[in-house]
């Protein structure tokens, strides 16, 4: 099981991305402020547009963590020189988010599972 952080400054996203990460069996994180270094996060989904979203986002690249970034607005260069594991425009549909994640974590993952062989 992942630990998923989730950063969306809306309630009823946030519950919906929340049940999503859930029912792919990872635990969801919500992320309320503060330093991230320490919580051991597998991946995250942000909302690049929230205050919080690019600043936790270049931090959490720094770790090598993949970022996923939900939002209604296109992708723009910022977001995209953080070289994101998916960039979703809201409203997508909720398989084209599981399949992000999904992908994001067996990318985590892989390398590990193949560095013995």
């Amino acid at each position: 099981m992942a630990r998923v952080l989730i950063c969306e400054p809306h309630d009823d996203i946030t519950a919906l991305l929340e049940l999503v990460v859930r029912r792919l069996g990872h635990e969801p994180v919500l992320y309320t402020g503060g330093p991230v270094d320490q919580i051991g996060i597998d991946a995250a989904v942000i909302e690049p547009g929230d205050d919080y979203g690019m600043t936790l986002a270049k931090r959490l690249r720094g770790h090598d963590v993949p970022v996923l970034f939900t939002s209604i607005y296109p992708a723009n260069e910022t977001a995209l020189a953080l070289s994101p594991a998916a960039y979703l425009v809201k409203h997508f549909p909720l398989y084209a988010l599981e399949r992000a994640i999904e992908s994001a974590l067996c990318a985590v993952y892989e390398p590990a599972a193949t560095a013995g062989v």
